[in-house]
């Protein structure tokens, strides 16, 4: 009997095999330019945030200088109300922004996958109760809720900033891996796998999630931007943890002090322009994980097209 080619064949290849098709894999995402410009910009800010002591020209929280200063040679963004610099704020500020962007997109993408796969497989009223949970989070305003739930659970510091992102943060996920489950339950390989014998939990963790791979990655590339702009937005709002230098109490703090009508525009361009880029070097970078999952969308393939039309 001749079997079928799947997805599959290439993601669950062990060895060197496995290692060609991850090399492919990034050289297809590195091939598309939106892409390599998002992965340049994220590298600079990882690499900023990893080294931000060595960067810094001061300490992010020094109040040792004159307040409100203008830009000078000391000083290249100037200085805040308190006396601290902008610059080594800024760039103490992108570890947070990195941390929770990273870590709370990392554990929204996880349990977005784990109800996803659960309830695209499984069938009658487990999928029905997990269903009822998915929608009721999906009908929910995000931001109401986020800012609901910070509120009461405030001056928790990072860890509820990113707990609250989680939370608010995994159903949209859950949905569209939902619906990919559903279409690949029914392929020959898993109706193989499943007459073999195996169980529902290896052929969901090892015929179902690998075809998913690029979509997991991209569905985590989205978590990881929203989170970082939800971080930036809660500190802004004073329901974060105000004594951390970060990126959003940065502009908090700008704002207490009114750093516009003072012409101290650093103090609040600043810190936007870093979670803007951030955040957009991010969506690029979807741009080539897309083009991992569909050939069509890569640049050599249009390019192709084109001059065949």
């Amino acid at each position: 009997m001749a079997t079928s080619t799947t997805p599959s064949d290439l993601s669950l290849e062990r060895g060197p095999s496995a290692w060609r098709t991850l090399a492919r894999s990034a050289a297809t995402v590195w091939s598309n330019r939106k892409a390599r410009v998002g992965v340049v910009v994220l590298v600079f800010f990882l690499l900023v945030a990893v080294f931000a002591p060595l960067i810094a020209p001061y300490d992010g929280k020094d109040n040792s200088f004159e307040g409100g200063q203008d830009v000078s040679a000391a000083h290249w963004l100037g200085t805040t109300a308190a006396g601290e610099d902008v610059l080594s704020q800024l760039v103490h500020g992108a570890r947070i922004s990195v941390l929770v962007g990273f870590t709370a997109g990392l554990l929204a993408t996880v349990v977005a996958v784990l109800v996803g796969l659960s309830w695209g497989y499984t069938r009658g009223w487990v999928a029905e109760v997990i269903g009822f949970v998915v929608n009721l989070f999906l009908v929910i305003p995000g931001l109401p809720f986020m800012i609901v739930i910070a509120a009461y659970l405030q001056n928790g510091g990072i860890t509820v900033i990113i707990a609250v992102i989680v939370i608010t943060g995994w159903a949209w996920g859950a949905r569209v891996l939902r619906s990919q489950t559903q279409s690949l339950r029914s392929r020959d390989f898993v109706e193989a796998a499943r007459f073999s014998g195996d169980s529902s939990a290896r052929i969901v963790f090892r015929e179902i999630l690998p075809n998913m791979t690029s979509l997991i990655v991209g569905s985590f590339f989205g978590a990881a931007t929203a989170a970082i702009l939800a971080e930036a937005g809660l500190e802004f709002l004073g329901l974060g943890d105000t004594s951390v230098v970060s990126w959003g109490t940065m502009i908090y703090w700008a704002q207490n002090s009114s750093a516009l009508l003072t012409g101290q525009w650093a103090l609040l361009f600043a810190p936007g322009l870093c979670i803007a880029l951030l955040a957009m070097s991010l969506t690029l970078i979807n741009f080539g994980v897309d083009a991992v999952s569909n050939p069509r969308l890569r640049e050599g393939t249009v390019k192709t097209a084109r001059k065949g039309k």
